[in-house]
């Protein structure tokens, strides 16, 4: 009795001691698996150090203005005078800018498309006989005479004639004529002084295209 109480103790105890042993050894193999698991290599990410960055988008540089050229429109148009074009315009954008040229007005001899350059004369000149051709002048150079080079002569001259002069419109030319009627003949091309209307930068103009 007492030999198998015995033996019966012993097997328990084996048994807890197999227990006991399967729990170490159970814990061992996770240790050594959670062990071979954390020494693996991690993998390395590799940022890329040669990406160009975006290129910026490319502003527009605001253009500049065009230049501001001066022009004097003369002879047969509505309105003669000094005006400011910009670079680009052309001869056909002056006169249109002194009202156009008026009836009779020769523009054979004008080059209309022509482009403006700064401090330029356009004189646009009648069709008749002893009236000035239609030109143009760079420069300073006092404006166009007639073809041959002949003069008007402010004592003998019609209307149309004056007209086609620099400067001078249909109600100057008619006072022109009307103190030639008043007061006779002009004794010198500075006597226009004593037309209203004309002064000395006019008559500078007229002098070298006019006589008496």
């Amino acid at each position: 009795m007492f030999g198998d109480r015995v033996r019966e103790r012993v097997g328990a105890l084996g048994r807890r001691e197999l227990v006991g042993l399967a729990v170490i050894a159970a814990l061992v193999v996770a240790g050594a698996i959670l062990w071979y698991v954390r020494s693996l290599p991690s993998p390395v990410s590799i940022a890329e150090t040669n990406v160009r960055p975006r290129a910026a988008p490319a502003v527009a540089s605001p253009s500049a203005p065009p230049l501001e050229i001066v022009v004097d429109v003369a002879g047969r148009v509505r309105e003669p005078g000094v005006y400011r074009f910009h670079q680009g315009d052309r001869v056909i954008d002056a006169i249109r800018r002194a009202g156009g040229a008026l009836r009779g007005a020769d523009l054979t001899s004008i080059n209309l498309a022509a482009l403006l350059t700064d401090a330029e004369q356009i004189v646009v000149g009648g069709g008749g006989a002893g009236a000035p051709a239609s030109g143009t002048t760079s420069g300073t150079s006092g404006g166009a005479t007639g073809s041959s080079g002949a003069k008007v002569n402010i004592n003998t001259a019609t209307l149309d004639q004056l007209e086609a002069l620099p400067g001078i419109g249909p109600v100057l030319a008619q006072r022109i004529i009307d103190y030639r009627d008043q007061h006779g003949a002009f004794h010198a091309v500075e006597d226009l002084l004593n037309v209203s209307g004309i002064g000395d930068a006019h008559l500078a103009d007229l002098k070298p295209l006019v006589t008496v």
